[in-house]
């Protein structure tokens, strides 16, 4: 095992002279650090289905540099030709996980790019696929940093911030969405008290959250995810911080499985909820959060992914849904890195918008 700081990893990275994508393998994590090299198709596809690479940023990042490198296997010169293999692959891969909007959009970004450029030679086509992942992966980084220093307005020096899931640098390609204030806090002398729930069934919260942001010194709390409840009617709590999955016009918002139940407790106890969200997790044709797909995982998961022995009975029936919806009346507020969207987010998602196209 290596004796780097997981911080000290890139989250997702392209090795173009080997023509493969490489990742942190998170199901490995935090016993293990171990990168992978991912060249074909099905690799990347299980590479995102199995959460080997997970985090809606990550997962679009991952997908554009994997979109690239399958069109640079295409041998076809006729663009007609390679943009129908193109499309195969893309369907391919954006068939992984149907919640996160961030596959789908990175992927028609990637599309885009073939459809612009259509009469140009298929070769400088590739040329500009390989530039346009590359500036995905820089924007990534860029928009965390602002979704950080808008966030960073909502709370004060010492307060006690609970996070669900992971929606740090493992999830990103740095700082994280929800961690982003957190981590531009920690260098600037806030020392925030942290809470992370474990996030069940799959532990990201215990598994990926607590040791990033204890590897980066943060004052953090590891809690099952039914102790929530306990530290906020305690008021050791003064904001919950979470990522997403997809936001709705309306405001609904797809995170992981439990995050409701957050918000549902955190309104009760007077605990402001914001979702930190780039814009391209923002789903302005999704109008509700009925509209969403929710992606159902396997039941193994539940019974005995974690155990030596499975933990239930044989043959139970097992709902595992990967996501569930927070109703845009339990948030306070979106942070995206153009500013903050508050009631009614129907007004205020379209302003966000404006406000990006604007400066496009």
């Amino acid at each position: 095992m290596s004796q780097k700081s997981i911080m000290e990893y890139e989250t997702v990275a392209l090795d173009d002279d080997n023509s493969a994508l490489e990742i942190i393998d998170q199901t490995k994590l935090p016993g293990e650090t171990r990168l992978i090299s991912l060249h074909t198709g099905k690799e990347i596809w299980d590479a995102i289905y199995l959460l080997k690479v997970r985090g809606a940023p990550a997962i679009g990042v991952a997908a554009a540099f994997g979109m690239y490198l399958l069109a640079k296997q295409i041998k076809e010169q006729d663009f007609e030709l390679f943009y129908q293999a193109f499309l195969q692959q893309k369907e391919y891969l954006n068939s992984a996980r149907p919640t996160a909007v961030n596959l789908s959009w990175a992927l028609n970004r990637m599309d885009k790019v073939c459809i612009e450029n259509r009469e140009k030679p298929v070769e400088q086509i590739k040329e500009l696929l390989r530039a346009e992942s590359v500036a995905m992966k820089e924007e990534d980084i860029q928009v965390c940093k602002a979704i950080g220093e808008y966030g960073l307005t909502l709370v004060k020096p010492g307060d006690g911030i609970l996070t669900h899931c992971n929606a740090g640098q493992l999830a990103t390609c740095k700082y994280g969405t929800a961690t982003a204030p957190i981590y531009l806090g920690q260098e600037r002398g806030y020392h925030f008290r942290v809470y992370a729930d474990e996030t069940r069934p799959l532990l990201q919260g215990a598994r990926l959250t607590a040791y990033e942001l204890y590897a980066s010194g943060v004052d953090v709390t590891l809690l099952c995810d039914n102790m929530s409840a306990t530290v906020m009617r305690n008021g050791w709590v003064n904001a919950v911080f979470v990522g997403c999955d997809r936001v709705a016009a309306n405001g609904d918002t797809a995170n992981k499985i439990g995050t409701s139940v957050v918000a549902t407790v955190a309104k009760r106890y007077h605990v402001p909820v914001y979702i930190c969200a780039p814009t391209s997790t923002i789903d302005m044709n999704t109008l509700t959060g009925e509209d969403i797909v929710i992606e159902q995982r396997p039941a193994h998961e539940v019974t005995q992914m974690w155990y030596e022995k499975p933990m239930a009975p044989e043959g139970v029936k097992v709902f595992n849904p990967a996501f569930d919806v927070t109703d845009h009346d339990l948030i306070a507020g979106i942070v995206t890195e153009y500013g903050i969207a508050r009631e009614p987010y129907t007004e205020s998602l379209r302003e966000i918008f404006a406000k990006k196209n604007s400066t496009d």
